[in-house]
């Protein structure tokens, strides 16, 4: 009588990737949970919460741009437009026409959806460094405008930008109101990108980016899938954008100079591309970097007694730089990209 074979079926190697599948997608759910209960609980255990949603805000804004780079391929060195037009637009609503904060959120997300559809229709006739390359000029002329434009305040920036009340009921002028407001906003933004990512729309974008002359002869108009992800993207950044101008009351030109577009791919980066927590690590990392890089300089002056670390401080620029140059040599798949490759169960697999 000849043994039972131990070769695993067809169905059974279905069955246990299926298995392996929905278990690797509880894992992510609960950590987003224990993600969104750690941001609830941050300012009750003492987080500073503006700090935190400076850091919600880029968090966002790199999610919108890996939305582009990371699912459909296209390298803007633009995006700075959308953040920074759509920051001035909430702004000088909100300021000059005296409308309420929901309604300046919709307006520059509006702006930055339309001046995404404009840099798009532009940009998207045009592949490779092309691309790219259209979308800083276009960006950069944007910066101009803004600099001579009398409703921007030129090199003074726009100031005094009013938190007013949400729906003409709710007063924003508490930061922890206001806190918890912006990110109910900023989570339903990431669910919507988690299930655009996930969507068919998601699924072809990914087909454009693996192998765009096969999207093309299955019959897919990839130039309105590549306009349509990219007014998306756009339009998110400009939400990141018009937040972060209702938070700190201010908005300067330095949200639309081209420096702006380095630091959301240096996040992307350096979090993880096509990665969807990437983008949230990598902002976290250079914002805190940007930030407490001085108080981290004094402390490790003062336990090593070297005084040269108390300079780190003016050196944001240069630590940046060497970051960015480590995570290319030793892990260039990204902090989350490296942690998904070795603990995720894949290798270099996408969430």
């Amino acid at each position: 009588m000849s043994a039972p074979s131990t070769s695993s079926t067809p169905s059974t190697v279905a069955a246990n990737a299926g298995n392996a599948g929905k278990g690797q997608g509880v894992q992510k759910k609960l950590l987003y949970g224990l993600l969104l209960l750690a941001l609830v609980a941050a300012p009750l255990a003492g987080a500073y919460p503006v700090f935190v949603l400076k850091v919600l805000c880029f968090a966002l804004f790199a999610c919108a741009f890996n939305l582009l780079i990371g699912y459909t391929g296209l390298l803007s060195f633009g995006h700075a437009a959308f953040f920074g037009g759509a920051g001035y637009a909430a702004g000088h609503a909100m300021k000059v026409w005296g409308v309420t904060p929901e309604i300046g959120l919709i307006l520059g997300t509006g702006a930055g959806a339309l001046i995404g559809y404009v840099v798009g229709s532009l940009a998207i006739r045009r592949q490779g460094i092309y691309f790219s390359m259209i979308t800083l000029a276009l960006a950069q002329m944007l910066f101009f405008i803004c600099l001579q434009a009398p409703f921007t305040g030129g090199e003074d920036g726009l100031q005094g930008i009013p938190r007013g009340k949400l729906f003409g009921v709710l007063p924003l002028s508490d930061d922890l109101t206001l806190y918890y407001v912006a990110l109910a906003i900023i989570v339903a933004a990431f669910a919507l990108i988690v299930r655009t990512v996930h969507s068919p729309f998601g699924q072809i974008l990914k087909a454009i980016k693996e192998n765009e002359p096969r999207a093309i002869s299955l019959g897919y108009d990839v130039d309105r899938f590549k306009l349509t992800a990219f007014v998306l993207s756009a339009a998110l950044s400009g939400l990141a954008g018009s937040i972060k101008a209702l938070v700190l009351g201010f908005e300067t030109l330095t949200d639309v100079h081209w420096s702006m577009s380095g630091s959301v791919i240096l996040m992307t980066l350096v979090g993880g591309l096509g990665t969807l927590s990437g983008p949230i690590v990598g902002a976290f990392v250079v914002v805190a970097l940007e930030n407490k890089l001085g108080d981290i300089g004094n402390f490790l002056a003062s336990v090593t007694g070297i005084s040269w670390f108390g300079t780190l401080g003016e050196s944001v620029t240069m630590v940046t730089g060497v970051i960015f140059v480590i995570c290319v040599l030793t892990f260039r798949r990204g902090i989350m990209g490296e942690l998904l490759a070795r603990f995720g169960g894949h290798s270099g697999k996408r969430e």
